[in-house]
């Protein structure tokens, strides 16, 4: 059943608070990666691509990876080559393929956010590591849910990961 189906119809104040909790949950998410691509200087489309490139990328696999269109990878390739971060350089099989490659200060700026975001993560400050497993297991589940067709019945998160719900 999809979120609007009438089980929810009722309003389930359960469901209502998860759905509030997650908007800003990912609100806040958004707001630190702003505040972090403002204090670097690059939109936050560039770190995001940045963290996909690693040595080299094509721009088709790019794009597929950050889920756009190739005119905004090529938008996102102008960006990191206005500011030193990337270059493009035809593929090596296929000279019609454009690879994305990291310049030394990509890499170092990649580097500098990746160490900085990883020690801000509210999931890494306020979980133990076997709660952090539990969350990404139900945080895939939950992503398969929403690209499962109607109807699928979905495989559950096995108790050794979800642990015990009263435990919390």
């Amino acid at each position: 059943m999809g979120w609007c189906a009438s089980k929810y119809s009722g309003g389930d104040k359960l469901d209502r608070d998860i759905f509030d909790a997650m908007t800003e949950f990912v609100m806040s998410l958004m707001q630190h990666g702003e505040r972090l691509a403002e204090r670097f200087g690059v939109p936050v489309s560039c770190m995001k691509a940045l963290r996909q490139v690693g040595t080299s990328v094509s721009m088709k696999e790019l794009g597929q990876q950050l889920h756009c269109d190739p005119s905004f990878v090529t938008m996102i390739a102008d960006a990191l080559e206005q500011r030193g971060l990337a270059k493009r350089e035809p593929g090596t099989t296929d000279r019609r393929i454009k690879n994305l490659v990291l310049t030394p200060r990509g890499l170092e700026l990649k580097a500098t956010i990746e160490d900085e975001t990883r020690g801000v993560m509210p999931w890494a400050q306020a979980l133990n590591k076997e709660e952090r497993e539990q969350l990404l297991a139900l945080v895939r589940k939950m992503n398969a849910a929403l690209t499962a067709p109607q109807g699928a019945t979905l495989v559950a998160v096995p108790e050794e990961v979800a642990g015990s719900t009263s435990s919390a």
